[in-house]
């Protein structure tokens, strides 16, 4: 990581340019004027509408309980200046510019927010009834496909598939759920761990369908790798997301093994003068030895006020979170915090055939990482106890009706 110039931290400022405006990019427009910066900042959309909050259009927006998910934010009354409808096509350091379809917007400082883009399915592209979600124009394409209650065949078991069958089925659609892997949520969870989710797709009335693979996709079937068409109406693809990052290409922004940004514990890029944060970058985590990439909204919501303090002239403030997030799915809430890939324990807390169940994981006694369904006080608390590195009693940990918190060794 490069040694970053004397006026990335920010008296010398007067521009500040965010480019993407998700939930990492807003908040970072609005992280800086809470904290105190009173020059110019311009935060840059690829879509036209008003900045927006994604995790509700797979629930409330796709089910037409709500029309959008605007963020609440009077980028007027903060002096935002909005460049809405403009996708970024590269950046050039030694101009101090950013290149956009309408022609170049200089910065002092650039944040890089530019999030994750879905990967599609090979062959699909340009087949009727074939859907991505996660944007609200994807929403609003799937909204009257739920209204009509067709047949829909979702590719992938992953967190967005899993809360967008919850959502169909919901509106009363057949759903069959095709993941390639031995069960859902195989990337994101230990076997045994993810196992009794299986079953919530059949309790659910959705027919989930592991080791399979999409061999093609046809107007009204998907066709299996072992021979079976499946009819569909609509085909929603969830197969995972990428950093959106290709517009860095040649930049001289150092990126990662995922075309991630690679940032520092300040969130500074190799480049002078531009940060990265949220869904596109990775950052160096101290708290578990590696670096982390993550794609969940807390991250999108904690990583602003980091990069807004760099931006100000604070003294450096290291991020490095207790990763979290939420997910509601075939009537559970489903909750994680930490990370667990360096865990040497596992201790459960409940029934997993249960409606309420917690994970915990463990690393020489100390707590890293849990997943709880239907136990929110499990995962507050532990999240705390995560944060503080509390030792922890196994014994005690694996007693579903004791406070975690006062599980301590």
């Amino acid at each position: 990581m490069s040694e970053q110039t004397e006026d990335q931290g920010m008296s010398a400022a007067r521009r500040v340019v965010v480019a993407g405006a998700g939930m990492a990019g807003v908040q970072t427009a609005v992280a800086l004027r809470e904290q105190g910066f009173t020059g110019s900042v311009t935060l840059i959309g690829a879509e036209p509408h008003q900045p927006y909050d994604r995790p509700p259009l797979s629930k409330a927006v796709l089910l037409g309980k709500a029309e959008d998910s605007a963020f609440d934010v009077d980028f007027e009354a903060l002096g935002i200046e909005l460049l809405l409808g403009r996708e970024v096509l590269g950046l050039r350091p030694a101009d101090h510019e950013v290149d956009t379809e309408t022609g170049p917007v200089p910065y002092d400082v650039l944040v890089v927010a530019t999030g994750a883009e879905p990967f599609r399915l090979p062959g699909a592209d340009g087949v009727p009834g074939v859907h991505l979600l996660r944007t609200l124009d994807d929403a609003e394409r799937l909204r009257p496909v739920l209204a009509r209650r067709h047949d829909i065949v979702v590719v992938g078991a992953g967190w967005i598939g899993a809360e967008f069958a919850t959502a169909a089925r919901e509106a009363g659609c057949a759903v069959t759920v095709v993941e390639a892997a031995d069960r859902p949520l195989a990337g994101a969870l230990p076997a045994e761990v993810a196992a009794p989710m299986a079953g919530w797709y059949a309790d659910s009335g959705a027919e989930l369908r592991t080791r399979t693979r999409v061999e093609r996709v046809e107007p009204g079937a998907v066709v299996l790798d072992d021979g079976t068409r499946l009819p569909a109406d609509a085909v929603v693809v969830g197969i995972g997301a990428r950093p959106a990052t290709a517009w860095l290409d040649g930049s001289g922004v150092a990126l990662g093994a995922h075309h991630e940004v690679v940032a520092d514990d300040h969130l500074r890029t190799s480049v002078p003068d531009v940060y990265a944060v949220g869904d596109c970058a990775s950052f160096p985590s101290a708290r578990y030895a590696e670096r982390l990439l993550v794609h969940h909204w807390d991250n999108a919501l904690q990583g602003p006020r980091t990069v807004a303090a760099g931006i100000v002239g604070e003294a450096p403030t290291v991020y490095d979170p207790v990763p979290y997030f939420w997910s509601e799915q075939f009537g559970r809430f489903v909750q994680y915090a930490g990370h667990h890939a360096s865990a040497d324990a596992t201790v459960w807390r409940g029934d997993p055939a249960g409606p309420a169940w917690t994970v915990c994981w463990l690393r020489e006694g100390r707590l890293v990482a849990l997943l709880a369904v239907g136990r929110p006080r499990d995962l507050a608390q532990g999240r705390r106890l995560i944060e503080a590195g509390t030792p922890m009693d196994p014994r005690a940990l694996a007693d579903p009706a004791r406070p975690l918190k006062t599980a301590l060794a």
